[in-house]
């Protein structure tokens, strides 16, 4: 990303990474095969720019996390198993494994590998006294939890205002990107750390108690209005979760000294957000910190004494900001990921009805790439001879991702829609649009070569 226009703040970078990015570029001054490896590399990441640069950012880091190491970065998992922002920019790994070759990656890492280590060890301390503090203040026993990880990755060459936290299945990943100044918690980013510590102790403990979550499920309506991520609005064990974390968060923060007014006010905000649980979980931890039992033991009793009336009640007077602070953790769970493969296979064994539910639901949830759940509801249409709904819902698709296979296509589909209406030179467009968007990409190409060529009529099905 360095290499081909990802230059986001690099004034308050470490100066590691400059230093890094100056080799590269030498090595790439030095080499024609690695100057073709690096074009054939950006050509790649620019038709692959996210809304933003932090989700641009944001999509690598999640391929990352599940690519194997040098030199091939091959997948580790199956395509239905990767994290949702990674799927569209799956192939680049294959880009990677020549730029590595070409540019010399391997000799720059032996040549820094000292400064990362240094880096490790400067976070070593912090690290183990928040983990320390944080158990002690639970009273659960130091060790994690078996067959679950928590792992905190550490880069120069990233924007140092950004941090990327991730929860997929069992394991939850930090990865930071440190500012020049580490001497405090701020530089550090131990605030972020310990948040998604603190979601790797309690997940587990909301899954170990289904009924007693189930139960809460009627104060989503309540949250329906709050300026909360969808997940937090749909699920209520992430709402409980999060709110349970963001009162210990609170109730631990500052000294002895702070101020309880300072607190309680830190309490209402959360409140205001649509994190309506706060309040109660704050009272809670302050018997909780008299009671010699674990948060482990105590958790279930705490749910249970939840009266859901009274705090349907309270929320019901919240007036909700407009505006929420953006959760630390992107949560992934398993079975989500897995939710437009499977209705991806159902639509191709010819199941049109479950494919629709489930790409619908992907929409409703805002789970994984929602232009390619509205792709799949286009085919569906066209499955059931649903024109217009075919046409909103390709157009819907081309707005909704950057995933050049499903924009690509989709023009290629409306092409073929407006042609049926008669409206060439608009399917024409159409047709243009998919070749720029699908240049790389030869069944596109030849389907979009073919349309500007001549008018699409649907095949004749034999009698």
């Amino acid at each position: 990303m360095n290499s081909c226009g990802y230059d986001a703040n690099l004034v308050g970078s470490d100066a590691q990474r400059l230093n890094i990015r100056a080799e590269v570029q030498r090595n790439l001054r030095e080499s024609d095969e690695a100057t073709a490896a690096m074009n054939s590399l950006c050509d790649f990441y620019q038709a692959h720019r996210a809304i933003d640069v932090p989700h641009d950012l944001s999509q690598y880091v999640s391929l990352a996390l599940y690519l194997g190491g040098p030199p091939q970065f091959l997948p580790r998992v199956k395509e239905y198993d990767m994290p949702p922002d990674a799927e569209p920019i799956g192939g680049f790994g294959a880009q990677l494994e020549k730029f590595y070759d070409k540019a010399g990656l391997h000799g720059i890492w032996l040549r820094h590998r000292a400064q990362y280590a240094s880096l490790i060890e400067r976070y070593h301390k912090p690290l183990a006294q928040m983990v320390f503090d944080t158990d002690i203040y639970l009273k659960l026993q130091t060790g994690g939890y078996l067959g679950r990880t928590f792992t905190v990755y550490l880069d120069f060459l990233g924007d140092p205002n950004q941090i990327n936290a991730r929860n997929y299945g069992a394991d939850y990943y930090v990865v930071v990107f440190p500012s020049p100044d580490l001497s405090a918690d701020e530089g550090l980013k131990m605030r972020q750390i310990r948040h998604t510590y603190l979601h790797y102790l309690l997940d587990p403990m909301a899954e170990k108690h289904p009924s007693a979550v189930k139960r809460l499920e009627p104060l989503l309506q309540s949250v329906k209005n709050a300026p909360l991520e969808e997940s937090f609005r749909s699920d209520i064990s992430l709402l409980v979760t999060e709110c349970m974390v963001r009162a210990i968060e609170i109730r631990t923060s500052g000294s002895k000294q702070t101020p309880e007014a300072m607190r309680e006010q830190a309490v209402e905000d959360a409140v205001k957000q649509g994190y309506i649980l706060t309040h109660y979980f704050y009272n809670s931890l302050l018997t909780f910190e008299k009671d010699p039992a674990g948060l482990r033991e105590a958790y279930g009793d705490i749910l249970d004494a939840i009266d859901i009336g009274k705090e349907q009640k309270a929320a019901a007077q919240v007036q909700f900001t407009d505006v929420v602070q953006p959760e630390v953790v992107q949560l992934s769970k398993l079975e989500d990921r897995r939710m437009l493969y499977t209705a991806e296979q159902r639509l191709k064994a010819g199941d049109a009805k479950g494919a629709q539910e489930l790409a619908q639901e992907a929409i409703d949830k805002k789970i994984g790439d929602q232009g390619r759940a509205f792709f799949i509801l286009a085919n569906v249409a066209v499955a059931n001879k649903d024109r217009e709904g075919a046409l909103d819902n390709f157009q819907k698709a081309i707005q909704a991702t950057r995933d050049p296979k499903v924009v690509a296509w989709s023009h290629v589909y409306v092409g073929r829609i407006l042609d049926m209406k008669e409206e060439r030179e608009a399917a024409m467009n159409e047709y243009r649009a998919a070749l720029t968007a699908g240049a790389a990409l030869p069944e596109v190409k030849a389907a979009a070569e073919r349309g500007l060529q001549q008018a699409y009529e649907p095949p004749v099905k034999p009698q």
